[in-house]
């Protein structure tokens, strides 16, 4: 690594085209926040307090982004081993420590309890899971040529280093987590240099894998063969979204409410702060039914062109970089919010299956925006030190 001077200032070294749309989507989030707990004071509590905390967690969230961005890239890839092994404590600590009434509530014990705040260790995870992801691929790649035999070596050890979070997120039947975590790797194997002749067949075994997942969850045979890894609760909601309109008063109703909800919004919606159909837990896990329900279809798609907004910016800041260990970082981040975003407006809409994936920097909970936050201040880092290290073909530090 060469150090060379830069000349340029630090408003200049900050991506503000990440910026901008963070904190637009921050003051959706605070918006919708607000008037999801006017419609639903008994489980949100005050409207006020719920913005207000919200508020106190962009700005904790701020703080670690600011904190993140002062890491360049040889820093980042030495400290993933601790931040990792961090990760993994806290996963294990919550085991015993969990919050027992979300537990009871929820069906996962994944939630610490400090006081007034939950707190969700996986979600910091997945941040330190994803640079330690990055430099597993950045030191083998630089040891091994790419050949057949090498490629499932590296896949191997990313998925060694998947285990013992798999492990621990199942004893917290945590499924939707773990999806998370899945599609991370997957991305990061798509920019590793693994051949696509490993690749397309092990994509297409996870896809006809999953199609055969669903189809035993609806016969009873295959419940009970499945019902060593999956939680009845589980099997509520592929069921309620298979057929939502089935069972529109139990296991189905959170989602039925949410397509009403949206589907009365129509094309240019109620109205700012207009909200008549209630939505449980309309904050958190459904809030995308609070922008369809105020702002419509419209409004709705403009929600999803500021992601992709977000994403493309993300990208073109990752060709930039000339670091191969930035660029499976970048890669880890960018899978990690698109599966979030996809995920959550999906099961909003019954195009996916109900799970407890919040909607990036929307959404209620302040474990999750610390995650993502910790994710764009990975991103920022890149444009921040991209002046600062002139690196050789090899990617060497």
């Amino acid at each position: 690594m060469v150090k060379v001077q830069n000349k340029t200032n630090l408003f200049d070294r900050i991506a503000w085209n990440i910026v901008v749309p963070v904190f637009i989507l921050a003051a959706v989030g605070l918006y919708s926040i607000y008037f999801a707990a006017i419609d639903d004071p008994s489980h949100m509590g005050s409207p006020v307090r719920a913005v207000a905390m919200q508020g106190l967690w962009y700005i904790i969230s701020i703080a670690a982004v600011a904190f993140v961005i002062q890491f360049d890239a040889e820093q980042l890839y030495r400290i993933a081993p601790y931040v990792y092994g961090l990760g993994i404590v806290l996963l294990i600590a919550v085991l015993f420590f969990y919050n027992r009434s979300i537990a009871a509530d929820a069906g996962a014990k994944s939630w610490f309890k400090l006081g007034p705040i939950s707190f969700q260790p996986s979600e910091v995870m997945k941040p330190a899971f994803i640079l330690m992801l990055a430099r597993v691929v950045r030191e083998h790649n630089n040891k091994y040529a790419h050949t057949i035999k090498n490629d499932w070596i590296l896949i191997g050890k990313m998925l060694a280093w998947l285990l013992p979070i798999a492990v621990l997120l199942k004893l917290q039947n945590d499924f939707g987590t773990m999806l998370v975590f899945i599609a991370i790797v997957g991305g990061v194997v798509l920019v590793s240099g693994i051949s696509w002749k490993i690749i397309a067949p092990m994509f297409a075994a996870v896809f006809v894998l999953g199609v055969v997942v669903i189809y035993m969850v609806t016969t009873p045979s295959g419940q009970s063969f499945l019902s060593h890894f999956f939680q009845p609760y589980q099997f509520r909601r592929i069921m309620s979204w298979l057929n939502p309109s089935n069972d529109t008063s139990k296991a189905a109703y959170q989602l039925w409410q949410s397509m009403q909800a949206i589907g009365s919004g129509q094309i240019f919606g109620n109205g700012f702060g207009k909200l008549s159909v209630y939505v449980p837990v309309r904050g958190s896990d459904m809030v995308y039914s609070v922008i369809g329900e105020s702002f419509g279809f419209i409004g709705s798609v403009a929600i999803i062109l500021l992601y992709l907004y977000l994403i493309v910016q993300m990208v073109r800041i990752t060709f930039d970089t000339k670091n191969a260990f930035y660029s499976y970082v970048s890669t880890g981040v960018i899978m990690m919010i698109l599966f979030h975003v996809f995920e959550n407006i999906g099961m909003s809409i019954d195009l996916l299956p109900l799970t407890g994936i919040p909607l990036p920097f929307i959404s209620q909970g302040g474990s999750a925006l610390i995650g993502n936050m910790i994710g764009i201040g990975m991103i920022l880092s890149m444009k921040f030190h991209n002046k600062d290290y002139m690196f050789s073909q090899a990617g060497d530090f």
